[in-house]
C-alpha cells in the first residue's frame, strides 16, 4: 500500500464499501485499504461514517481524518494529519494482522 508523505500530512488510498454489514477495516484491496461502512453511500453519509471508522480504527481524532478525493467513488483518498508514515504504516499492519 502506497502512502503518500506530504507537507500536510500522509495521504492514505482507500476502498471504501458502503452499505455493508458492519463498520470496519476489512483488509487491502489493490494498494488500498479496504473500509467497510453500513451507511448508504448517499448525501456524504458514508464518507462520514468513513472518517469516523479510520479515526477510531487507527487511533486518531475525527479532525485528523479529511477526505481529500473519491467524494462519489469507491475509490477514496484520505489526508492523514499529525501522524508520520512510518508510524501510520505500522497502525495499518497491526489492524491487517
Amino acid at each position: 500500500m502506497e502512502l503518500l508523505e506530504t507537507g500536510e500530512g500522509v495521504i492514505l488510498p482507500v476502498q471504501a464499501q458502503p452499505g455493508a454489514r458492519q463498520n470496519g477495516v476489512t483488509g487491502a484491496h489493490d494498494g488500498r485499504l479496504k473500509v467497510s461502512v453500513t451507511q448508504a453511500p448517499e448525501k456524504g453519509k458514508a464518507n462520514k461514517a468513513l472518517v469516523e471508522v479510520l479515526a477510531k480504527s487507527l487511533g486518531l481524532k475525527k479532525s485528523q481524518v479529511v477526505l481529500l478525493s473519491g467524494e462519489t467513488s469507491s475509490q477514496k483518498k484520505f489526508l492523514i494529519q499529525g501522524l508520520a508514515r512510518d508510524e501510520l504504516a505500522g497502525r495499518i499492519a497491526r489492524l491487517l494482522n
